[in-house]
């Protein structure tokens, strides 16, 4: 699938997660808006429709020029087209592969001489920067090395390198305090919990006021699920993927989760651009 083609796939699966219309004449009515308030940016709806059955519900390629190909990328958070090309993500098991290459100096060692140069390249397949590369220590070379210390060496490199983008993938979601919470695992052990208005709190009581509905501890619920009470805090690109909504007799609720609304039982949709610009509070 061509760079294009994915743009304009993922341009209208976005749009589509918040939308309440179920045509392409819709979803692209809805792009133009946004487009126009978020990005000063005019496009014809027309236009937008030709993309959708050039690519979506066709197979041609059509000419698109760049400086619309970066608008639609940065409705998607990326800086321009450039940008999206080079850090897409890929689909299917490569994505989770990170290439190792070893390139060792033509030079000449003996067993009381130093060891060869070393240079470890190493290709993060979803990082921008796709060639990190590190220089193993001087001290290292001039005492030699063998297989099993090389092993090691490229085993602290690269799990160095999993390590950090698990603390970068932390620190991302600590910016994100719109009610991910810790709780005790003892709350979590108890045998039933009820909604307050804002989360759930857990309880052992089978009864606490008939204002309040006791269901089963639900783990996952009760741990993650809260009403987002400072919409005003709200951006797109905080909010976008990590948040869910309710629309009900015109009013829309935000929360941190998945799931259903429990004030009003009604399935909550993942928020779009679109719904966090006008409902968020901004």
């Amino acid at each position: 699938m061509s760079k294009k083609k994915q743009l304009i796939h993922a341009v209208f699966e976005r749009i589509k997660e918040g939308s309440e219309k179920n045509t392409k004449n819709g979803w692209a009515s809805e792009l133009v808006d946004y487009f126009e308030a978020n990005l000063n940016f005019v496009i014809s709806k027309k236009t937008l429709v030709r993309y959708y059955e050039a690519y979506i519900d066709g197979d041609e390629d059509i000419d698109i020029e760049l400086f619309i190909l970066n608008r639609l990328s940065q409705y998607l958070n990326f800086d321009d087209y450039d940008e999206f090309a080079k850090t897409i993500e890929k689909r299917g098991e490569d994505a989770c592969k990170t290439t190792i290459k070893i390139d060792v100096d033509n030079e000449d060692t003996s067993l009381a001489g130093s060891g060869p140069n070393v240079t470890v390249n190493i290709t993060n397949t979803n990082s921008n920067d796709n060639n990190q590369h590190f220089k193993v220590p001087d001290f290292i070379k001039q005492n030699g090395m063998g297989i099993m210390e090389m092993a090691l060496i490229l085993f602290l490199v690269t799990g160095n390198v999993l390590f950090s983008n698990s603390k970068k993938q932390e620190n991302t979601n600590s910016l994100f305090q719109l009610g991910f919470m810790s709780n005790p695992k003892s709350e979590v052990e108890k045998k039933y919990m009820y909604w307050n208005g804002e989360r759930f709190l857990a309880t052992d009581s089978n009864y606490i006021s008939p204002e309040f509905e006791l269901v089963a501890m639900d783990e996952h619920k009760f741990r993650y699920l809260k009403k987002i009470t400072r919409k005003d805090t709200m951006t797109i690109m905080n909010s976008l993927g990590r948040t869910w909504y309710s629309k009900f007799n015109g009013k829309v609720e935000f929360f941190t989760a998945d799931g259903v609304d429990p004030d009003n039982k009604k399935e909550l949709r993942k928020s779009s651009p679109f719904i966090i610009y006008k409902y968020s509070g901004q």
